[in-house]
């Protein structure tokens, strides 16, 4: 210990504590909790990566597009991976539980901050309703193994409303005790599709299997698959919803940003090439046609239990990390403020889980009873809102470190690189889903795109004072200075300052240095 160091101390334990406590805006739902294991469960559940190999694994084996697959999936890999790249020059500056949302005003102001939520919104909201009906029919397909026939619509809605009362009730429990429960869950479904694929012998079941289940192609097959790794990979940064939650969040979350996109992308690599060599199509088989592919009955048990364990997994991670984004909107009150509420005990927003989740629930519902069919339709409409909410935080990673001065040519490429990209992937959506009549897809683009100006203007009319406190982020609290060492204050245009124990310099910050 330094000299300096203890003279520190012992100023800390002689000081009197400050007159008046300065607290983070989001201190509410409880700081420095998390760590690295927890935000990478949390990444992991969000992105499902077993579901997304046995789908690869599906176009894969069912079309065979050869080594041009293979390699389309490895590019789009990399491509996500520079998304990550500009999320992390957010989170290596701040921690904030609204996530792009937040970081997107750091770089482009209000309105594309309004505009990134409602694209996120339809992100998540869009593949927790997905996930949550996918979860339901996997448990219905066990039972039916077990003997137990539930045909019709009736279980399958009585199904995925238990397991929404579920998924509300562990994610307000705790989000350490949902991120290390689910974290284990997704651990043992990769291990076993993993194991599944390497120990089956090549073209063990037919390579038509699980056929019946493929939707439509919107596009031409190698840029489809391209759209499915993107739609796959989706949630890889849910982990910086938790950054007030992370006991090192400038660290913890960075590394969470960056390793899961890499990690996931060589388990969809994986089976892409497992799948082109003929053993993705035991796995296939199995989740899609049952025994009927001629896969045994315990090995249709072992994927069907899997591949539930996966979804209900993807369900928690969309809960918690919506649920944030919703209590970060209501402590901004662009939203509702019954949003910010927290449960006093476990520290979790309740109002913005049961929110999000009975949102999750109704579309699930609807999802199961009418729009199945139009299953790459609906997927069409999660991609605008994932694709928009990317090109636009790598935009705005552009603007914000040209101002604060800390661009490098590795940014720079990635950031223009994919506001190109998405900009680009966006029109050829809208262009391709308009030549098919998929005209919902083109339409949440317009509703999306427009969402920014309109919802400015509302909050301009009803609540303007909003318009200033979007973008709030964990900041440094009184507790967090050693006593002794200076005193927080909050100027008036709501900036923060450590500034010596005196009351003349006290007064002085608090006015703005007048």
């Amino acid at each position: 210990m330094t000299a300096a160091l203890r003279a520190a101390i012992a100023r800390a334990q002689d000081a009197e504590g400050p007159p008046e406590q300065v607290y983070s805006p989001l201190r509410a739902l409880g700081r420095r909790r998390l760590t690295l294991i927890d935000l990478i469960g949390q990444s992991l559940s969000t992105i499902a990566p077993a579901t997304g190999m046995v789908f690869i694994a599906l176009w894969m084996t069912a079309y065979r597009p050869g080594p041009g697959g293979v390699l389309v999936i490895a590019v789009t890999t990399a491509a996500v991976g520079m998304v990550a790249v500009c999320i992390t020059q957010f989170t290596r500056r701040l921690a904030a539980a609204g996530s792009l949302y937040s970081f997107v005003f750091q770089g482009l102001g209000v309105r594309a901050a309004l505009l990134t939520g409602a694209a996120l919104i339809v992100g998540y909201l869009g593949i927790s309703i997905s996930v949550m009906s996918q979860a339901a029919r996997s448990l219905l397909d066990i039972a039916d193994l077990l003997g137990l026939r539930l045909g019709g619509a009736g279980p399958w809605v009585a199904t995925i409303a238990l397991l929404a009362a579920a998924v509300g009730a562990i994610t307000v429990r705790g989000v350490r005790f949902a991120t290390r429960a689910i974290l284990v869950i997704e651990l043992l479904s990769l291990i076993l599709i993993v194991a599944i694929m390497l120990g089956t012998p090549s073209e063990a079941v037919a390579t038509t299997a699980g056929t019946d289940a493929l939707p439509s192609a919107p596009v031409s097959l190698l840029p489809f698959l391209a759209m499915l790794t993107v739609l796959s990979m989706a949630g890889f940064e849910s982990a910086a919803f938790f950054g007030p939650e992370a006991k090192r969040p400038l660290v913890t979350v960075t590394h969470t940003v960056l390793v899961t996109p890499i990690l996931i992308g060589i388990l969809f690599v994986f089976a892409a090439a497992a799948s082109l060599l003929g053993h993705g199509s035991v796995i296939v088989g199995a989740y899609f046609d049952g025994t009927a592919s001629g896969a045994s009955w315990g090995v249709v048990l072992a994927v069907k239990a899997g591949m539930t364990c996966s979804w209900f997994a993807s369900t928690l991670g969309c809960a918690q990390a919506g649920s944030r984004l919703l209590y970060s909107m209501g402590v901004e009150r662009v939203l509702p403020p019954a949003l910010s509420h927290v449960h006093r005990r476990f520290r979790t927003p309740d109002v913005a889980v049961a929110l999000f989740t009975s949102a999750s629930l109704a579309g699930a519902v609807f999802y199961a009873v009418r729009a199945q069919a139009d299953s790459a339709i609906f997927d069409g409409v999660v991609e605008v809102g994932l694709v928009t909410a990317y090109t636009l935080v790598a935009f705005a990673s552009l603007r914000f470190l040209r101002r604060i001065g800390e661009h490098t040519v590795l940014t720079r490429a990635a950031a223009g690189f994919v506001t190109v990209l998405g900009a680009g992937l966006l029109a050829c959506i809208a262009v391709d889903s308009t030549v098919h009549h998929a005209w919902m897809v083109p339409a949440t683009l317009a509703l999306v795109g427009s969402s920014g100006v309109v919802w400015h203007e509302v909050l301009r009319r009803s609540r303007p004072d909003s318009l200033i406190t979007v973008g709030a982020f964990d900041s440094v609290e009184t507790s967090d200075i050693l006593p002794g060492a200076g005193v927080l204050v909050v100027d008036e245009d709501g900036r923060r300052h450590i500034v010596a124990s005196g009351g003349h310099d006290v007064r002085r910050a608090r006015d703005g240095g007048q």
